[in-house]
């Protein structure tokens, strides 16, 4: 007998067996809803105060209830502003992130591989603020002021149009690179003249004394949940699971403003009342979900700001991220009641 050959047989007949028991294995993930071989054993997600719905599903437990029986735990991760969820997409520290519409475009910009699943949010979280007492009156005012704002974030972006829109340019004023906790701090102790806030960091330091100094609800751009295209490709099932989970929270929230409001309260240190100044009159939760030609719409106006002020190299690189950063099909697909937990 050639045992080489019986060998080289054995060998062959065991690769098919294997080979079999794969493409089983696959079907089976792909019609059962499971997740496939290979899909991740922990969903890293962030949560952040300026996306209330992240806290109410942080603090209801659903994800964890709706994802336990698959084996999957849930690590919750803080994002202080969008550049840092930015941050941790692009280094693969989370596969979850919000961001402002501006911030995710940005990134795209940049070469981060996210794709926008859902809308959280349609905020007004965006402002110019100047201290109590403040002898600046309007945005002409400021130039050759410094001013505090977070760079790759929506307040970082308010300003530049606010600036273009009163015929000033970033060159007039100053711009201190704060994250958006330390720009409230520096305005508050004199550091900078003024800053572009976020909220809920703003309207805190609004109850203190401080004043909107400019507002425009059109400059805000909406609040994008985002997650990594290997995350994507990897976990359908699980983003979709984290999908139908923002349209629970969706539902409940606009039933349960003060409640979500004390669940504001609670992570960022605020007063009742102010947190509810924020998700009553400033956090317009009840907008749809799935991301399309209005959010298109917003971010097409703030792209050619990017390359005017350097965050972005070309242009080109703006309209490839503007026809690639949005996958809308999560989001067509949620189903609030597959979502376990009360």
């Amino acid at each position: 007998m050639n045992h080489s050959f019986f060998s080289r047989r054995t060998l062959l007949a065991a690769a098919a067996l294997g080979a079999s028991a794969a493409l089983l294995t696959g079907c089976a993930g792909e019609g059962s809803g499971q997740p496939a071989a290979g899909a991740t054993k922990t969903l890293n997600i962030d949560f952040a105060t300026y996306n209330p719905l992240s806290l109410v599903i942080k603090e209801k437990g659903w994800l964890e209830d709706s994802l336990k029986e698959q084996g999957i735990t849930v690590n919750w991760v803080q994002s202080a502003g969008s550049n840092k969820a930015n941050e941790a997409l692009k280094a693969g520290a989370i596969d979850v992130g919000s961001t402002a519409g501006s911030a995710a475009l940005l990134a795209r910009s940049n070469g981060s591989p996210i794709k926008t699943i859902s809308v959280f949010s349609q905020p007004e979280w965006a402002a110019l603020v100047v201290a109590k007492d403040s002898p600046i009156t309007s945005v002409a005012d400021l130039k050759g002021k410094q001013i505090a704002a977070t760079k790759g974030t929506d307040p970082y972006f308010f300003l530049l149009q606010a600036l273009e829109a009163e015929g000033l340019s970033p060159k007039d004023v100053t711009v201190q690179n704060l994250q958006h906790a330390d720009g409230r701090t520096a305005l508050e102790n004199g550091s900078v003249d003024a800053w572009s806030g976020l909220d809920p960091i703003m309207a805190g330091a609004e109850q203190k004394g401080a004043t909107l100094l400019y507002r425009k609800l059109d400059f805000n751009t909406y609040g994008f949940l985002n997650a990594t295209e290997g995350f994507l490709a990897k976990s359908p099932e699980v983003a979709q699971v984290v999908v139908d989970t923002y349209e629970k929270a969706r539902g409940w929230a606009a039933g349960h403003q003060k409640e979500t409001a004390g669940i504001l309260a609670g992570v960022a240190g605020l007063d009742q009342g102010v947190a509810e100044k924020v998700i009553i009159e400033r956090s317009n939760l009840d907008v749809s979900g799935v991301p399309g030609e209005a959010q298109r719409k917003v971010l097409a106006k703030v792209g050619p700001i990017f390359v005017e002020s350097g965050d972005v190299s070309q242009q080109k690189n703006v309209d490839e991220a503007l026809d690639s950063l949005i996958d809308d099909s999560f989001a067509k697909k949620a189903d609030a009641s597959a979502v376990k937990g009360s």
